[in-house]
């Protein structure tokens, strides 16, 4: 299986502008400069894609986990916080931050807990990032 994406970029670093744009059409000539990478200007930025993908992935690894155990969640939502920062090598994603809840009706704190370690670890976006991957997971009643 393959996915693909794309990018288009015209003009210099600063000034210049960009579109990202996926096979499924979900992404068509979406907008990205450097305003919306180190700035705040309106459009898209890799590293917020990344995030996207992570949160998305591990939500879905997730599921995957509390099924085996049994278990299926009314809801579950994770946020993805990736760290940005300028180091001697260059601008470098440092860490991504995972905070999860869920309200999983037959789950205990400790169920949760080992579905939501077991996504983290098996979920194919963390095993692609080689990066610290930070997690707060909780459980709602």
């Amino acid at each position: 299986m393959k996915r693909t994406a794309s990018a288009v970029w015209q003009g210099d670093l600063k000034t210049g502008k960009g579109t990202v744009s996926t096979e499924s059409g979900v992404l068509a000539k979406t907008q990205y400069s450097f305003t919306t990478r180190f700035e705040n200007g309106k459009g898209t930025n890799p590293e917020e894609l990344i995030a996207a993908a992570h949160a998305g992935c591990f939500t879905m690894a997730l599921s995957a986990q509390l099924g085996n155990a049994g278990l299926v969640a009314d809801k579950l939502e994770t946020a993805a916080t990736l760290s940005f920062e300028k180091l001697e090598p260059g601008w470098t994603v440092t860490s991504i931050h995972l905070d999860v809840k869920g309200k999983v009706p037959k789950a205990d704190k400790a169920e949760f807990d080992k579905a939501a370690d077991a996504a983290k670890a098996g979920c194919p976006v963390s095993r692609l990032l080689n990066t610290t991957i930070t997690m707060n997971a909780t459980l709602e009643k």
